[in-house]
């Protein structure tokens, strides 16, 4: 399916991955330019691409990108149960392979790739570049889920129970928690939205989702000295949902060269659509200026085009 609006062009394709599952991907691209770099969206838990992020894919399509989706599976309208992880590292092997074969086709060689992820999809993030460290040129973590909030996870008794379950019964849906909607949207008509949409999932976490999502952040916590590719990362101070703290230390001990922390007062969890309409733009100024200024330093830069000749890519081509 394709569609042109506002000079944005969208299209929605499905593929299928390793474990023979139906995936749903999208993309929008400027429909009469040639977008100035890549921009590949890991969306959040229990989230999807094509209605939660359409705001933000536009909201870059038009500062001169090009964004590609993907539903993970049991996400959106890819296959598998509904917001069932079974192993977070075939999650990420599936996003890895599609969002490499893109950067790899012929008409994306030369240009930069980005990684926004938000929430869980930060994790996604994170664990893409530690498959890859020299592939991605750069990336934007909303709220990162390097760390679930204290505020959220149940108490160490329950967790030390759910996790000998989830090997028993693990698509179960009994994780005792907080309303994750109410807790990470500031807007009601936003909270709203999300609601009416059919492709969130709104039940309580299964079990080995929950574990595998405890397994992976814990994980990420322990090693945030090795990432190592430029980013920046944004955070609401009175996000309830992941770890502010664990963004600060992300960007104090992380290896890279060129990082960027932003805290917001007074900000939510979700940062790119949850805010008031000032907010958002103040997020997105903070977003587009950062993007702009890695395409401005790293096209046709000494790190760059190094980078392409390791990668088998030609400048020229």
């Amino acid at each position: 399916m394709a569609s042109e609006t506002e000079n944005i062009k969208y299209e929605e394709s499905f593929i299928k991955n390793t474990r023979g599952m139906k995936l749903f991907t999208c993309k929008w691209v400027p429909a009469n330019q040639e977008p100035k770099a890549l921009v590949f969206i890991c969306h959040g838990y229990a989230m999807e691409c094509s209605i939660t992020m359409n705001s933000t894919a536009r909201r870059l399509v038009k500062a001169g990108f090009a964004v590609y989706g993907i539903d993970y599976e049991g996400h959106g309208k890819s296959d598998g149960l509904s917001a069932y992880v079974p192993n977070f590292d075939h999650l990420v092997d599936d996003v890895s392979t599609h969002y490499t074969s893109i950067c790899e086709k012929e008409e994306n060689k030369g240009k930069m790739r980005f990684l926004l992820g938000e929430s869980m999809g930060g994790a996604v993030l994170l664990l893409l570049h530690r498959k890859k460290p020299q592939f991605w040129d750069g990336a934007v973590l909303v709220a990162p889920m390097c760390k679930i909030a204290e505020e959220m996870k149940p108490s160490p008794l329950v967790i030390s129970i759910l996790s000998k379950l989830s090997g028993v019964i693990p698509t179960w849906k009994i994780i005792p928690g907080q309303d994750i909607i109410e807790t990470a949207f500031k807007q009601p008509e936003i909270r709203k939205q999300v609601r009416e949409n059919p492709y969130c999932y709104k039940g309580r976490p299964r079990l080995k989702t929950a574990y595998e999502l405890l397994r992976v952040s814990t994980d990420l916590e322990k090693r945030l000295n090795e990432v190592s590719l430029p980013f920046m990362v944004l955070h609401g101070e009175d996000d309830k949902v992941t770890d502010k703290a664990v963004s600060r230390q992300l960007y104090e001990v992380a290896s890279s060269a060129e990082k960027t922390f932003k805290l917001y007062p007074g900000m939510w969890h979700g940062l790119l659509y949850g805010e008031t309409p000032e907010n958002i733009e103040i997020v997105f100024a903070d977003i587009i200026g950062w993007l702009d200024k890695r395409v401005s330093d790293g096209n046709g830069g000494f790190e760059s085009e190094l980078k392409r000749k390791n990668d088998g890519i030609s400048l020229k081509g």
